[in-house]
């Protein structure tokens, strides 16, 4: 079984629907998590503000903040293999980078959510 980490950064819940304002990317992120789940993939999300010995003690996240600071995060990792720096992915990339198959709810954009840190 495939296992996705996610390293949030700092927030009051990594839905997006808390707060004065939602956030549109982290409520997609969220259904794309649920669909992950659901095509069997093993998903930890960690929230630098609520549990930052998750951080501490992974040696790549570790790194990735003491070198580049908050602004690394989100962090994406697959089987401890770090995938994504700094967006977080589009249900397209996570099922490409999961070696899943396509589905009819698949998100096919594409894209690196206008980022070039995508692996």
């Amino acid at each position: 079984m495939k296992k996705l980490e996610i390293y949030d950064p700092p927030m009051c819940c990594s839905t997006g629907v808390c707060g004065p304002e939602v956030e549109p990317r982290l409520v997609q992120f969220a259904a794309d998590l649920d669909w992950v789940k659901g095509q069997g993939v093993e998903v930890a999300r960690f929230n630098l503000s609520q549990e930052p010995d998750a951080f501490v003690s992974n040696e790549s996240v570790r790194q990735a903040l003491e070198e580049d600071g908050n602004d690394v995060l989100p962090l994406v990792m697959i089987d401890g293999r770090l995938m994504c720096r700094g967006f977080y992915p589009e249900r397209s990339q996570l099922r490409s980078m999961l070696g899943l198959k396509e589905t009819q709810e698949d998100d096919s954009s594409g894209g690196c959510g206008g980022s070039t840190s995508c692996c």
